[in-house]
């Protein structure tokens, strides 16, 4: 298996049949049997769907929500986005459907605001970094783990109407659900007390990730 070193630029990409949908450039922070861990800053190059950035910019949800439709139909365009506010740290493990995304404030020596349970496909290893699929449903964790709430359920049921999670995506989700209810509650993975992540901060040294020529190009390694 191909592991990537500290400092390298590893690709993010949400694929659906055959298409990249998102591409975000991220640093690898450490890559080893447990997860892959990769982080970005303010600055970061990113491509996302038009009808996602028109609605970033102009707060509309009711563009947002033609995403979806978008998607399932196989009609998106993409463009470049550039990552704003926050810093990013993403725990991705091997053959789970979720990875742990942490949330930090750059302004203020890197604050956590919070933990964000992703559930997605699992990890395809690629040349230029991984490919998974967002499968739209997440979970919001308080910075100190004491509480957390579901988000996008309304998303995620759309997505199920329109066939973007199909039924063994929606039986693996459901799984994953209760797996990750479990690490937070037993204080496992990256919810493991006193484990660094909530006092997290980037290398400063290291150069804003940018994309690679071929980043749309979808050829798993």
């Amino acid at each position: 298996m191909q592991r990537f070193e500290p400092g390298q630029t590893a690709v993010r990409r949400d694929v659906f049949r055959g298409r990249v949908w998102s591409a975000q450039a991220l640093r690898v922070v450490q890559d080893n049997q447990n997860a892959l861990v990769v982080a970005c800053r303010p600055g970061a190059e990113s491509m996302a769907a038009t009808t996602l950035i028109e609605s970033m910019l102009s707060g509309d949800d009711l563009v947002r929500k033609q995403a979806l439709p978008n998607l399932a139909a196989g009609c998106w365009q993409l463009d470049r986005w550039i990552w704003r506010d926050t810093v990013l740290l993403l725990w991705n493990p091997p053959e789970t459907y979720f990875s742990v995304n942490m949330f930090y404030n750059p302004a203020d020596g890197h604050h956590m605001l919070n933990w964000y349970v992703n559930f997605q496909r699992p990890l395809e290893r690629t040349k230029i970094g991984f490919d998974t699929f967002d499968l739209l449903v997440d979970l919001v964790i308080a910075p100190d783990r004491s509480s957390w709430r579901w988000k996008d359920e309304d998303e995620y049921a759309q997505g199920r109407r329109l066939g973007v999670v199909d039924d063994t995506d929606h039986k693996a989700v459901q799984q994953a659900r209760e797996q990750v209810l479990a690490m937070i509650e037993q204080r496992q993975g990256p919810f493991v007390l006193n484990s660094g992540w909530t006092k997290w901060q980037s290398e400063p040294s290291w150069p804003t990730p940018i994309l690679p020529l071929d980043h749309l190009t979808v050829n798993p390694a």
